[in-house]
């Protein structure tokens, strides 16, 4: 089975610092649902280096970049 596809999330907390994660999709649509209706109180979510809790009233904002891209040389024909 191929591997899950991942996102790279950045969360910005009011206290200034930043966290970058690589998750599921599913991941960041919770966390954004949350930021949204300032509820539940935290989103508790599994990334590829461990197991985070993010309290939601704390969050200043989340980034989830597009897809990677790659920097070289290649030919597509």
């Amino acid at each position: 089975m191929a591997e899950a596809e991942r996102v790279r999330l950045e969360i910005a907390f009011r206290s200034g610092q930043s966290l970058t994660v690589n998750v599921a999709p599913e991941v960041v649509d919770e966390l954004e649902a949350a930021l949204a209706k300032g509820a539940p109180d935290a989103v508790t979510f599994d990334a590829e280096d461990g197991r985070y809790t993010a309290v939601v009233r704390m969050v200043a904002f989340v980034k989830r970049h597009a897809r990677e891209s790659r920097v070289g040389f290649g030919a597509s024909l």
